[in-house]
């Protein structure tokens, strides 16, 4: 049940048997010369939109913007200042759980965003002491490091990784781009200022190899991230 699709009324019929949403987030940022601007959100919203399905859960729209400060040395980048998204984060649990929603699943497509979904989640409980938040991000399992390991080796880096741009090839195939990259690309993982950033890795990739994806690999990373996170969510529904 997708919730920009939905009338008041359905939210309300919802909220009778679950009080538990689903929220997507993401980033708007560069990921090197072959990854789309959209990648972190474009993954978190078809996942979240494919766990809701298999869950039975409300997903609301995405949140397209996040904190991608260390991006903004490249055309295209929108970033959020952490302390604006750990208010856009409060404010969206405060507006759900005014109508009876308790717990917030939030499934997420960029690491940028884990240290502030997290002091907002603090900032929530003070607030409010019945709700519960869980984080879950779309690439952080057993199963998905393994293929991603089987499948790039050393060479899936940090950012612009091979297997983001795969669930993107994926899920868009019309939209693939193809470009030269060049061999050499720093390996470390260190962010600093945007200027440092953008002297430090070029072409916006962090050690990555974004040419090894293939439409292939996005639909197996696809699918074992929406099974890992079907489970999550319904542990989380479980916790008492």
């Amino acid at each position: 049940m997708l919730l920009h699709l939905s009338t008041w009324q359905e939210v309300e019929a919802y909220l009778q048997r679950s009080q538990a949403v689903i929220i997507p987030i993401g980033s708007t940022e560069q990921h090197g010369p072959t990854g789309l601007i959209g990648t972190d959100f474009i993954c978190a919203e078809a996942i979240a939109r494919a766990v809701g399905e298999k869950a039975d859960a409300l997903v609301t729209s995405t949140l397209t913007l996040g904190m991608a400060e260390h991006h903004t040395g490249f055309a295209g980048t929108i970033s959020l200042k952490p302390s604006t998204l750990t208010l856009v984060i409060h404010d969206v649990v405060r507006s759900l759980a005014k109508h009876g929603f308790k717990r917030f699943f939030f499934l997420n497509g960029h690491g940028g965003n884990i240290a502030v979904l997290k002091t907002a989640f603090t900032e929530i409980y003070n607030e409010l002491p019945d709700v519960r938040c869980r984080l879950g991000n779309w690439w952080a399992s057993n199963e998905i490091y393994k293929l991603v390991k089987e499948l790039y080796g050393n060479q899936e880096g940090y950012h612009a990784t091979p297997s983001e741009i795969a669930v993107t090839m994926y899920l868009y195939p019309d939209a693939i781009k193809n470009a030269p990259l060049s061999e050499s690309v720093n390996k470390d993982s260190r962010i600093y200022s945007p200027e440092e950033f953008r002297k430090r890795y070029p072409d916006g990739r962090m050690g990555s190899n974004p040419a090894l994806a293939t439409v292939e690999h996005g639909q197996q990373l696809f699918e074992i991230s929406v099974k890992e996170l079907v489970s999550q969510y319904n542990d989380f529904l479980a916790e008492i």
